[in-house]
């Protein structure tokens, strides 16, 4: 995969990298909403600039941005990849946007689904995360593997602060439960709009939030 990347030249730019960029480009759905957020803000959207510093930067920002995932299997694709300057340091993001789409299958769903390989993949995820713990079958998988790629481009880019932003333009914050689960299960209790932040046994700091975003998009 190529490392060289080009600057956007608006809304064609983010479809043209769907996997399928006819079916996927849709007016209600996600991919759409958040192009037309990140392009209308010309630098961090408000709703996640606002869980930050004052005078936070957007440093770059990659649209679909590919990230591999210990063990076999496919790699974690984030909606949007990017790194910020917050105050003196460094933070990775990877936003996961939603509009009413699920976050997928549970874990207990996709290990049933697989090999062996898929219990080695989540333990490797498992560990990134830095939980001890077996996680409820009925988590989501999305959620440990998005998770997992904010910390390994973290830990790419040197950052010390790496962040999993649920970017969401449900007017009922569809699918909320399953985030505020899997966030309790690494030891936060969450409210849309409020970011909680663990620190992993090498010392990073791992944050999760919910943001609302702005209701025109969808």
């Amino acid at each position: 995969m190529t490392r060289i990347l080009v600057p956007s030249r608006g809304l064609e730019s983010w479809q043209a990298l769907l996997a399928d960029p006819q079916r996927h480009w849709r007016e209600g759905y996600s991919a759409m909403a958040v192009a037309r957020s990140w392009e209308a803000a010309r630098g961090l959207p408000p709703e996640i600039a606002g869980l930050f510093e004052p005078g936070v930067e957007l440093l770059l920002a990659i649209p679909e941005h590919t990230v591999r995932l210990p063990g076999a299997g496919r790699a974690s694709q984030c909606d949007v990849f990017a790194l910020l300057r917050n105050g003196n340091e460094s933070v990775a993001m990877a936003v996961e946007a939603k509009v009413s789409e699920p976050f997928g299958p549970t874990v207990g769903e996709w290990l049933a689904e697989g090999g062996s390989n898929r219990a080695e993949r989540l333990a490797g995820l498992r560990a990134l995360l830095g939980a001890d713990a077996e996680p409820d079958p009925s988590l989501r998988y999305q959620l440990f593997h998005r998770t997992a790629a904010a910390v390994i481009e973290a830990r790419r880019f040197a950052a010390p602060h790496a962040c999993i932003v649920v970017q969401s333009f449900s007017a009922n914050n569809a699918w909320l439960a399953d985030f505020q689960a899997f966030a309790r299960f690494l030891g936060l209790s969450l409210a849309p709009g409020e970011a909680g932040t663990v620190v992993l046994p090498d010392g990073m700091k791992l944050s999760l939030a919910w943001v609302r975003g702005a209701p025109a998009y969808p």
